[in-house]
This record gives structure tokens, C-alpha cells and sequence, in this order.
């Protein structure tokens, strides 16, 4: 049976460089990381994040709802309204039955976690919130939004590490796709800049340490590359089919082609050196898709900076795509956003198709010598782009990629 052709009608985001997505477009466009001390980490091994500031988000959620969400389910809410309005669509009119959420997130509300646990050791359980439970479990974000939008269809908590975006949009598509939704609110969001998380990063060896400017530290596929920076955000997609899109008059912003997913089997945190695996998914994407690898115009990459992923992802890039498209890495501005990345790096990937601009890769001259890939440097890159794809790879060996193109 043939897949309907599935489009993102409406898109939202907030992130280190901006609380919409204009701003986040600009901020990605400029190369320039936000990264800042945070007092929160003081005594910390790193001290240091791309955060989400410049918005009061209790104030943005409005109401009296805000005291029981965590910071990652206020991010979610707040792109998920601007995608939901983005789309043209209008949740009083809709059946709420055939609208699916499907939000994913990595650590979900660990932050409120440990909080929680200290105040319980320290001042007993009197003093602890009476939605501790609510600021904490990872299916909140999803259950937030459906409540917002009257959605009563399928809803959805895809956790796959890093992958988590990518691995809902693909979810949300497969909805669509079978019938069981007409309408898909999807994406993912994360917010973990707290010292536990902050101190694990920095004992697992991934994260850059403290030395020089810490806005040139994040620095994708350079010679020098030193780990990655923390970074949060959220990043909403409404999706539809394109034929219902269009029978209501919406024109798609781009079209989600096809999906790919694999799992390393290896390692928790490293990737399989050969790369083999992840490059199944890509390849399982372009498939679905129904592309060849040279009809890929731009390829975004999961590009964290770390020495292993980044030599494992740019060998895939040089044997995939030996056309060498332009290739981007946005966590060298925005941190890596951890579960939120893949849809945030899927929102940027929507906004290059649509605009023929690829943004550059921040803090990078010039590719290690050994990586033959052709990385966006400097200046954004402008040039007509039809076809791309998100790569998104995590811990635990999930390997996630979206394939997107004009409509």
C-alpha cells in the first residue's frame, strides 16, 4: 500500500536563541552560540549551558496550570501553541478524537526529580510539592498539550535518547499514515541544565570542558572538536496528510518523505565505530522516501562535537552522499538539546527547504583533514535545496532519520 504523502502544516520552537522560531532561524543563522555561566551550577565541573532566557514562561503558559509543569513541559506547551496556530488550524472546530501527541523527551523531568529529593531529606515530606509526581514523569509534555487542544486521539511519549524528536516525528507520520489520526501535534522537548545532569555529562567525558570562551567550545567535526555543550529547547510540528491539507486551502511549509530507524546494539553511550548501522537508517529513510542518495540537497547532522560521533557520522556522510551536499551541525550555536535536538534540527531542516538557506556550522573553519564532507563555514550557504535529511543518533544506539523535502 502506498504511504500518503505527510505534511507540516504548522511549526513551533523555542531555543537558546530565540522563543519562537523566526528568532530561533536568525539566532542559527548568525553562528553565534548564547552559551552563559549558570548560577544554578556554581561548584560544578561545568558551569556553563545554552539556556532558554528572555521569556517568563509562567507567564506565557497564563492561568493557573503553569505550578504543575516542569520548565521541559512549559517549553513544549509554548511551541506546540505556536505550531498549532502556525497551521491555520483552529482547536475549538477540530474532531478531537483524530488529533494524535506525540511529544518525546530524553530525561524528562529529572531536574524536578532531584529537587524534590533533596527537599524530602531535608525538611521531610510535608515539604514537598503535591505535583512533584507531575513535574517529573516523561509523558507530561504530551498529556499537557492534549489537554490544551482538546486532542483525545492517540498520545504519545517516545523516549530514544538523543533521538527522541526525530523518533516522534517518524511515529506521528505512521499515524497519519494507518488512519488513526487526522491531525498529529508531534516534536519533543528537554531541559536538563541541573548539577546532577550537568556533573553525569561531565564524568561520561562527552561534555567540553571550561577552557578559553565557552561560545567557541562547541565545535562540530573540527580537528580540535572537544565535546558538547549543554543546551534546551523545544520543537513542535503539526503534521497532516497532505491531501486533507490541501482540501482546506493550507499550504505545507514541507513535506516529512520518509523515515529510517536502527539500533547500534554496541554500546550505551559510544557509536558503533563502523558507522554501519546508523548508515542503515539513512538508507532505510531514502528508501521510504523512494530518493536515491544523490537527490539529497543538504544533509543536517546530528554533529555533537564529540570525537567519536562526529568521525563515525562523517564517514556515513562521505559514503552516502558522495556528492558531497552542504552539511550542517545547528548544536555548535544551540547546545545539544538532548531529546529535543531532532526536532529542533527537523524544524531547521523544514526552514532550509523553504527558504534556500543553509545555515553555517558555528566555531568550525574547516573540517578535520580526514572528514570529506562539505561543511557549511562562516556565512550561511544560498542555494536552492528540494531535498534533505535530519540525522539524529543517541545514546543507547538509537539511530533516527528523516528525510524532508519541498512540497
Amino acid at each position: 500500500m502506498n504511504k500518503p504523502d505527510i505534511a507540516v502544516t504548522g511549526l513551533g520552537m523555542i531555543t537558546p536563541v530565540g522563543n519562537d522560531t523566526e528568532s530561533t532561524w536568525k539566532g542559527v543563522c548568525a553562528g553565534v552560540s548564547p552559551v552563559r555561566t549558570v548560577p544554578e551550577l556554581d561548584g560544578c565541573a561545568i558551569d556553563f549551558a545554552c539556556t532558554v532566557d528572555g521569556i517568563d514562561l509562567d507567564a506565557a503558559i497564563g492561568g493557573r496550570t503553569s505550578f504543575r509543569m516542569g520548565k521541559y513541559v512549559k517549553l513544549a506547551v509554548v511551541a506546540a501553541r505556536e505550531a498549532v496556530a502556525d497551521s491555520g488550524l483552529d482547536p475549538q472546530r477540530w474532531e478531537g478524537d483524530r488529533v494524535a501527541v506525540v511529544v518525546g523527551t530524553s530525561s524528562g523531568g529529572s531536574a524536578a526529580l532531584t529537587e524534590q529529593a533533596v527537599v524530602l531529606d531535608r525538611h521531610g515530606p510535608d515539604a514537598t510539592s503535591p505535583s512533584g509526581i507531575l513535574l517529573t514523569i516523561p509523558n507530561m509534555p504530551a498529556a499537557e498539550i492534549a489537554i490544551q487542544f482538546r486532542a483525545t486521539g492517540p498520545s504519545l511519549a517516545p523516549c530514544t535518547a538523543c533521538s527522541s524528536g526525530a523518533t516522534a516525528l517518524s511515529v506521528a507520520r505512521d499515524l497519519l499514515a494507518t488512519g488513526q489520526c487526522d491531525v498529529a501535534i508531534a516534536g519533543a522537548t528537554e531541559s536538563i541544565v541541573y548539577p546532577v545532569a550537568m556533573t553525569g555529562f561531565a564524568r561520561s567525558g562527552a561534555a567540553a570542558r571550561a577552557v578559553g570562551d565557552p561560545a567557541r567550545l562547541c565545535r562540530p567535526f573540527a580537528a580540535d572538536r572537544a565535546g558538547l555543550v549543554m543546551g534546551e529547547g523545544a520543537a513542535v510540528m503539526v503534521l497532516e496528510r497532505a491531501d486533507d491539507a490541501a482540501a482546506r486551502g493550507a499550504a505545507p511549509r514541507a513535506l516529512l518523505a520518509g523515515t529510517g530507524a536502527t539500533t547500534d546494539a554496541h554500546h550505551p553511550t559510544s557509536p558503533h565505530p563502523s558507522g554501519a548501522v546508523a548508515q542503515a537508517a539513512v538508507e532505510a529513510a531514502l528508501r521510504d522516501a523512494g530518493w536515491a542518495p544523490d537527490d539529497v540537497d543538504h544533509v543536517n547532522a546530528h554533529g555533537t562535537a564529540t570525537p567519536s560521533n562526529d568521525a563515525t557520522e562523517a564517514a556515513l556522510i562521505g559514503r552516502v552522499y558522495p556528492h558531497r551536499p552542504p552539511v550542517t551541525a545547528p548544536k555548535g550555536v544551540l547546545g545539544h538539546c538532548m531529546g529535543a535536538a531532532g526536532a529542533i534540527e527537523a524544524g531547521l531542516t523544514v526552514l532550509t527547504l523553504q527558504r534556500g538557506v543553509v545555515p553555517p556550522i558555528a566555531n568550525l573553519d574547516a573540517p578535520a583533514p580526514e572528514f570529506d564532507i562539505n561543511c557549511v563555514v562562516g556565512q550561511p550557504l544560498r542555494r536552492p535545496v528540494r531535498r534533505a535529511v535530519s540525522h539524529s543518533f543517541g545514546f543507547g544506539g538509537h539511530n533516527a532519520v528523516l528525510a524532508l523535502q519541498r512540497p
